[in-house]
């Protein structure tokens, strides 16, 4: 009798959390709106992917229109399809949305684009990390980007502007008024010199663009020498305990603008976006015209308060290159329309001591007649290869 009451309850206990679980589920009515000219009969290999943004997991759907069972919470949705256009040619069709709220059954409409590749200068390689000193104190100053020549023509880096975010993908809010489906938010920008081809860079070939282009083992041998760099970002700064260093044999970007009085640094965390953008004013048109304030709301424990940013738009459509980085447990959303990028790299995989000494590394797809092919995907978390070596270290 007790071998049974035991089974019994047992039984009971796992229909209860059966029914439990079933009840906890909800579902999520998902559509795309197709770009024009594309039909969504059309489409091959069409496919959703919900993304659970506090345990990572993630739940797939063939289809154009699906109804989703998930468990709820907040959820990153995206949709790629395979199409071939008008012209014959084969294209990727792609949607998302970020941080979707499923905690009732909801309905999600996505509106679609077509992928397209850079015909510009892309970012190859972040490294914003820093280094360690043997003492084991983080070490800054040996920052930087490299670009890379993607396609099968010269091309001019001349005039192309390197930009921070204004806002942080660890950080949340909603910003008033919301420009993210047509501009990004910037707090820095930095802009190549040149009439227009002074600067080539031919297929396969790179830019080395640092914060402080010297040879940094001198001071730190865990660190790298970037004396060679063709381009260095200088800052005047007001403040003499914070100056910075220049090297008159690497030209200096033309700073457009930066929220600091003092020196810029790339978010040694990774809690921001960068990208580069062909800007079709010159500066004072630009510093004139683009101006942007916001205000948001801050709710802490103690209430909620009103806040303000400031800083500067870029058009999407000027827009060649976006990276968004972030750290895994920190992430919150994109700060960048979807069609920019979908996704972010990290440094710091395993936590966040262990960055230092770490880049996002764009992939080699492909070569071509010696020429590396690198991934252009508007996915950052598919293009990049997050915690890698520098290539400079």
């Amino acid at each position: 009798m007790r071998i049974f009451n035991t089974l019994l309850i047992s039984s009971l206990l796992l229909a209860s959390c059966s029914d439990s679980d079933e009840q906890n589920y909800v579902s999520c009515h998902t559509d795309v709106a197709m770009p024009e000219g594309i039909e969504a009969a059309a489409l091959t290999a069409p496919h959703f992917t919900f993304t659970n943004l506090s345990d990572g997991r993630s739940s797939n759907y063939d289809g154009t229109v699906v109804d989703a069972t998930l468990l709820p919470g907040l959820y990153d949705v995206s949709f790629t399809a395979d199409a071939v256009l008008d012209n014959g040619a084969k294209a990727v069709v792609r949607a998302s949305r970020q941080s979707v709220d499923v905690t009732t059954d909801c309905t999600v409409n996505l509106e679609a684009y077509v992928l397209t590749s850079s015909d510009d200068l892309i970012i190859s390689e972040i490294f914003y990390t820093g280094t360690l000193q043997s003492s084991g104190k983080a070490y800054t100053g040996d920052q930087y980007i490299k670009l890379y020549n993607n396609t099968d023509h010269t091309l001019y880096a001349d005039g192309l502007t390197i930009f921070e975010t204004l806002f942080l993908t660890t950080q949340k809010f909603e910003y008033t008024p919301d420009v993210m489906a047509d501009a990004v938010a910037v707090d820095a920008l930095y802009t190549i010199p040149g009439s227009g081809k002074d600067y080539a860079v031919e297929p396969g070939a790179e830019l080395l663009i640092s914060d402080i282009a010297i040879n940094h083992r001198e001071l730190n041998p865990n660190s790298m020498d970037l004396s060679k760099s063709d381009f260095e970002w200088y800052d005047e700064s007001s403040n003499p305990k914070f100056a910075d260093v220049d090297n008159p044999a690497v030209p200096n970007l033309d700073k457009w603008y930066c929220y600091t009085n003092t020196i810029w640094q790339l978010h040694n965390r990774g809690y921001k976006g960068y990208g580069v953008a062909r800007i079709p004013m010159d500066k004072d048109t630009y510093l004139a015209q683009k101006k942007y304030d916001c205000t948001y709301t801050m709710v802490t424990n103690a209430g909620s308060f009103p806040m303000k940013k400031s800083g500067y738009t870029i058009d999407n459509a000027w827009i060649s290159d976006f990276v968004t980085l972030s750290e895994e447990a920190a992430y919150q959303w994109q700060v960048s329309a979807s069609s920019l990028d979908c996704g972010w790299a990290t440094c710091g995989i395993a936590g966040p001591t262990t960055r230092y000494g770490k880049a996002v590394k764009r992939k080699v797809v492909a070569t071509e007649n010696g020429r590396d092919i690198l991934a252009d995907t508007n996915n950052s978390t598919a293009d990049f290869i997050s915690d890698a070596t520098p290539s400079e270290l």
